[in-house]
């Protein structure tokens, strides 16, 4: 059992929602970053996805590719990604942190290396979003094998058929993007999304999380409660990007786990 399942578990039997923040490793800078993601589990953030920057997020929107940028400009890389994730694990052994982000720098280390050094780092899922099911071989299956989760993404276009195929090696969680689009553009809706997590939860026993378009604390409301939690994720950033201190930055994220906690 990972942590992420850990964490679901605890949630389920506190008839508790997921709230799940996003932040870009290294945005603006290591010492910022770190702060951040050590306050992030006494705002309420029941799991950490950590963004791994790279030169090309083309699944992302502005705000999240400007984050990036920031983090490569100031010097971020995979190895500080993975030392900011130790630096972590001082102080928090439970919290789940999942690392999301491209295949590149992973294939760049060397998959076997990479696995080994996040196991150790303490990473308790990848969700590398542009690796599809047919790829399973290249990392998903060994991080499996390596006690790691691999969370993949569903989305309004994943209809019927290409379903099973999506649901068949994935574990920890099911990520559901409420939008067609990049992160960051459009609001989700709560109308709109709820009929969709019953299709996909009547093929999976997997807890249900969504995300993008969720930017108030009413919407992380409105979401978690037809699902199993949700994903904030560029508000977040945007934040950081106003030049909010961490402190403002963390209350904000209060603001969004209460919501969803509400649900």
């Amino acid at each position: 059992m990972t942590r992420i399942d850990a964490k679901f578990a605890t949630l389920t039997a506190e008839g508790k929602k997921a709230f799940v923040a996003y932040v870009m490793a290294g945005d603006p800078d290591y010492a910022t970053s770190l702060e951040l993601i050590k306050g992030l589990p006494g705002a309420g953030v029941d799991i950490i996805e950590m963004g791994l920057p790279f030169t090309d997020p083309m699944a992302d929107g502005e705000t999240i590719q400007l984050a990036g940028q920031r983090a490569l400009e100031a010097g971020q890389t995979l190895q500080k990604t993975l030392d900011m994730a130790a630096e972590f694990r001082k102080t928090d052994d439970t919290t789940p942190i999942v690392m999301m982000g491209y295949y590149n720098p992973i294939f760049n280390r060397g998959v076997d290396r990479f696995l080994v050094d996040a196991k150790a780092a303490g990473i308790d899922g990848l969700i590398v979003v542009d690796l599809p099911p047919e790829e399973d071989d290249e990392l998903c299956i060994p991080a499996q094998q390596a006690g790691l989760n691999f969370i993949r993404l569903a989305t309004p276009t994943t209809d019927d058929k290409r379903l099973p195929k999506v649901l068949q090696n994935t574990s920890g969680f099911v990520y559901y993007v409420s939008i067609t689009g990049i992160t960051g553009s459009a609001e989700a809706s709560a109308a709109d999304v709820a009929p969709e997590v019953a299709r996909i939860k009547s093929q999976t026993d997997l807890p249900l999380i969504v995300g993008f378009g969720i930017k108030t604390p009413e919407a992380a409301q409105s979401i978690a409660s037809v699902a199993d939690g949700c994903v904030v994720g560029s508000a977040i950033v945007a934040e950081l990007a106003k030049g909010c201190s961490v402190a403002e930055v963390l209350a904000f994220v209060r603001s969004l786990s209460d919501g969803a906690h509400r649900a």
